[in-house]
């Protein structure tokens, strides 16, 4: 039966392979999620231990990602994201013996690992976003990005909390650690299983310079070009602030609700989890069937304004139940922006530009994650704990709306239109406008040229 819809990219074995070992290691990372929370409360009971973790665990990753971004532009992604799972499970091949033989007594071991763990992740996320293009045909970009969208929630969010809650009541957080490595190594395995991705030739590339001049040449060059487009650096710029204002709290401060103000159990914590994955995996689907509106700008920031908004809930909560609504809207409207944000970048940004693009936007994105962790505990030691939550929601939807009306920030949804020709062929799944009858190209277009132009980009 031929695959359609959202389906429709599965048909391509190259990201079937793909699709399948990103969704095995997504699992893991969801039984990581709750195995590590329960391990470092088990042991020390504090917010400021976890915020510790979250520092460790971030800082690493917003170092390595402008080099992950260079590193997948000049060479096969594959192998980026090879390199990446290798070192990511042999770090939790190593906690679960460490918590498996007792040895796991030492915060320090616990965030150096952590770290090594974090500097190996900055790689994957650029490799990914830049392999998807290469290996999908435009037309099906925006049902992959849908796809993406539904496997993270439902491997991060539903069946790895689910699992790890069930696992660590049955045998602890060391058997926990280990089925993360597991799915590390399945996919390895799908990625050892793929073809060869041909690396994009850029002109920075074909210059005649040594490595180290030319990797910092390719680096300056993604600068400059996401410098001239407004709704590249103003997103980015977006993302930061909104998760300084509510990834620290929410990553530090709603294992403690559910542990120590609600009395819950780590399957409680997998529950709500889960339920937020749901809403995610039910906005993806939608999003991948129903396609994205002409103003996805606009769309893109009005669902993230109200995302964040519902973080709020979580210090309003009073009752598990409550804390899964939250979820459920929270992650539910993140990814239904999140599909279309992705599939912007890839219908808009050159190919060989797309790794540079994709490791500025994880890095200006995640710059201040560290400096979140480090204030959610003494923030809620100063205010509470709920005010904290409460507070997160509501200057981060502040802030996450108002960087829609930047001057500038909405033209490409006015020179949507306009197919630029570095692009692969592919209609555009959003855009229903059509062309000029008398075959001119708009004026909007001939602004887009101009900008890719001046950037030294070939049209």
């Amino acid at each position: 039966m031929r695959l359609a819809g959202p389906l429709a990219p599965l048909r391509n074995r190259q990201f079937r392979l793909l699709w399948t070992g990103m969704s095995a290691s997504l699992v893991g990372d969801g039984v990581l999620l709750v195995a590590l929370a329960w391990q470092v409360y088990d042991l020390y009971g504090t917010p400021a231990a976890m915020s510790a973790v979250g520092v460790a665990l971030s800082l690493p990753q917003v170092v390595t990602l402008l080099f992950g971004g260079v590193v997948s532009d000049r060479f096969d992604p594959r192998k980026v994201m090879l390199g990446s799972d290798l070192v990511r499970g042999l770090v939790m091949a190593t906690l679960a013996t460490l918590s498996l033989t007792g040895q796991l007594s030492s915060l320090w071991s616990i965030l150096v690992l952590t770290a090594i763990y974090g500097a190996a992740a900055g790689f994957f996320g650029p490799a990914f976003d830049a392999t998807v293009p290469r290996i999908v045909p435009a037309g099906d970009l925006v049902a992959a990005n849908a796809l993406d969208q539904f496997v993270r929630p439902a491997g991060l969010q539903i069946f790895g909390p689910m699992l790890g809650g069930a696992v660590i009541g049955i045998a602890g957080a060391g058997w926990a650690f280990a089925i993360d490595a597991a799915t590390f190594a399945l996919s390895v395995a799908c990625l050892l299983a793929m073809r060869r991705i041909a690396s994009v030739e850029s002109p920075e590339a074909s210059a005649p310079s040594s490595s180290d001049e030319s990797m910092w040449q390719e680096m300056r060059a993604g600068f400059r070009y996401v410098r001239g487009q407004v709704w590249l650096w103003g997103t980015f710029l977006s993302a930061t602030f909104t998760y300084l204002l509510f990834v620290g709290p929410t990553e530090v401060l709603l294992p403690y609700v559910i542990k120590h103000e609600l009395g819950g159990s780590a399957t409680a914590l997998g529950l709500v989890l889960t339920s937020g994955g749901l809403g995610a995996i039910a906005a993806a689907l939608t999003v991948g069937w129903f396609g994205i509106p002409r103003r996805f700008m606009t769309y893109m920031y009005s669902v993230w304004a109200v995302a964040t908004l519902a973080v709020a809930g979580y210090g309003a909560a009073t009752h598990t139940w409550q804390l899964a609504v939250a979820c459920v809207l929270v992650n539910g409207l993140e990814a239904a922006g999140t599909v279309a944000w992705a599939t912007t970048k890839q219908r808009f940004v050159p190919e060989g530009m797309l790794g540079r693009v994709s490791s500025l936007d994880w890095f200006v994105s995640t710059a201040l994650l560290p400096l979140s962790y480090a204030l959610a505990a003494p923030i809620a030691a100063w205010i509470g704990v709920r005010e904290t939550l409460i507070g997160a929601g509501l200057l981060g939807a502040v802030v996450t709306f108002g960087f829609l009306f930047l001057p500038g920030m909405r033209r490409i949804e006015e020179n949507a239109g306009y197919r630029p020709r570095h692009l692969r062929e592919g209609g555009l799944a959003y855009i229903e406008r059509p062309a000029a009858a008398s075959g001119d190209v708009p004026v909007g277009a001939a602004r887009a040229t101009a900008e890719i132009e001046r950037e030294g980009i070939p049209v």
